[in-house]
């Protein structure tokens, strides 16, 4: 029930962009961007960047709006039911490629427009378990790979398979974050997956209350060895200080939380949404912590499908050095 109810508020929607981009004379154009639930970090930032645009942009009418996520969000995109989307990098990659979720059903059209902030990877695991102090010490370790069917779920697995590992290869758990630490804390498990973006409060919690366990590293080769299943992860350093007692810095991985479009979306509008965006950062930094790591040097990181012609327009414009990858077919 909620998820057609849900549906039909977009459907409504779509129709207020279509009667808005129709009216003689120009009207608002109304954009809608498709975030997650109320409750996380998506939701926020897409509010966030609905207002700037709509106090920005004469005649831009942007609202962001919940959804079930990333997996829903690229149906909404592909059905034309939102105009903008934030999704995980693992789930824009699958879903441009036709594989995982969306297997036979590749979205060819999907288009990026910016990373907005990473997606840390945090594979913890208790000192005595450490071996060469790199993700691929958790075989043979019980270990929480995230709740069932989450997207930590599907990106840890992805990790393993990188490695050579499945679920054989562990004691599997489904906790969340707190639920791992406390776990670990009271030996009941020796590690588990936690990613999100810096610091992670359950990470500063797992040192700050003296658990003898570890952030792991990943090699330059892991993660080539994974980003030849999903090319979507990118070297993230977390910084010596970031969590209590760690003065190193910690050599792990990121994927991004991407700001994506559908192909056919008009190449001036996306130059205007993007410039708009990156010429307001100060704004978006207001909205949420985790919008305080979106930067121009950083907005191409880890982007799983080809920019949209008008970001690319915007980048090319600022001198930017954009991947062949990355480069729109609409381009060429």
């Amino acid at each position: 029930m909620k998820k057609r109810i849900k549906a039909a508020l977009f459907g409504l929607l779509s129709l207020a962009v279509l009667a808005g981009c129709g009216e003689e004379g120009g009207g608002n154009e109304f954009v809608t961007i498709a975030t997650a639930s109320t409750g996380g970090t998506y939701y926020p930032i897409g509010v966030g960047m609905g207002n700037l645009w709509s106090e920005s942009l004469e005649g831009v009418s942007a609202t962001g709006q919940s959804s079930a996520g990333s997996v829903e969000n690229i149906d909404l995109l592909r059905n034309g039911e939102a105009q903008l989307a934030i999704l995980q990098g693992l789930i824009g990659a699958q879903a441009y490629t036709g594989q995982g979720n969306f297997e036979g059903n590749a979205y060819e059209d999907l288009r990026s427009i910016s990373m907005l902030w990473p997606n840390v990877e945090h594979f913890v695991l208790m000192d005595n378990q450490i071996e060469t102090g790199t993700i691929a010490d958790i075989e043979g370790a019980s270990f929480s790979v995230g709740p069932q069917a989450s997207g930590t779920e599907q990106s840890t697995l992805v990790m393993m398979e990188a490695l050579g590992l499945t679920k054989d290869d562990i004691d599997p758990e489904y906790l969340g974050y707190d639920d791992t630490i406390s776990a670990m804390r009271d030996g009941r498990l020796q590690g588990g997956s936690l990613p999100a973006g810096t610091p992670v409060a359950a990470i500063t919690d797992m040192y700050a209350s003296g658990v003898n366990a570890s952030v792991l590293e990943v090699t330059d080769e892991q993660l080539d060895a994974i980003n030849d299943i999903y090319n979507t992860w990118y070297r993230f350093v977390i910084p010596g200080g970031t969590y209590p007692r760690v003065d190193e810095d910690i050599e792990t991985i990121a994927q991004p939380n991407l700001l994506a479009v559908a192909g056919d979306m008009d190449e001036d509008t996306v130059y205007n949404l993007t410039k708009a965006l990156y010429e307001n950062l100060d704004f978006m930094y207001e909205t949420h912590n985790s919008a305080r790591d979106m930067t121009l040097e950083t907005a191409l990181d880890g982007l799983p499908a080809p920019l949209h012609i008008g970001a690319y327009r915007y980048f090319e414009e600022q001198g930017m050095d954009i991947p062949e990858d990355l480069i729109p077919p609409e381009a060429e």
